[in-house]
């Protein structure tokens, strides 16, 4: 049942979006040069409810695994590139580690090893590092290492 209510939940809020959007449609179309702008800005703003939501949601994750690892300073999660230091020290990797993150291929590589090593550090086997990869389920993975028993 619950399953159910939060299929319909989130049906419900893309409904509602494409119809905010799908009534967009015909101003778009209109020959004043206000209405692209603020079309812009409107997606701008929706963009950054996402984000927001979605940086609230990593640090909430990232802290909680500091806190259950009882690494030192989980607070470390709110600030944007020092969060990458506490995920090293969860994952027990060295500090200068995190010079590789700022090379751009490298970096990608190196976030999958350290979730990996996050991972072990939860008892949870390392593959599920590796799953950041996939799509969608990447969004999963540090939630389920964050709230899982």
């Amino acid at each position: 049942m619950k399953a159910r209510t939060k299929i319909l939940s989130g049906m419900g809020w893309l409904l509602t979006l494409a119809a905010i959007l799908f009534m967009a449609i015909p101003a778009a179309a209109q020959q004043d040069a206000r209405i692209p702008t603020a079309m812009l800005g409107g997606f701008m703003f929706i963009f950054l409810i996402f984000f927001l939501v979605f940086y609230v949601y990593i640090a909430l994750a990232l802290q909680t695994i500091a806190q259950k690892t009882n690494t030192e300073n989980p607070w470390l999660a709110w600030i944007p590139i020092v969060n990458i230091v506490l995920m090293l020290n969860i994952a027990k990797k060295p500090i200068w580690w995190i010079i590789l993150f700022f090379i751009p291929l490298v970096s990608f590589v190196m976030a999958i090893i350290v979730w990996m090593g996050i991972a072990e550090e939860r008892g949870k086997p390392n593959w599920w590092g590796i799953l950041l990869i996939v799509p969608g389920v990447g969004l999963i993975v540090p939630g389920y290492l964050a709230w899982s028993d």
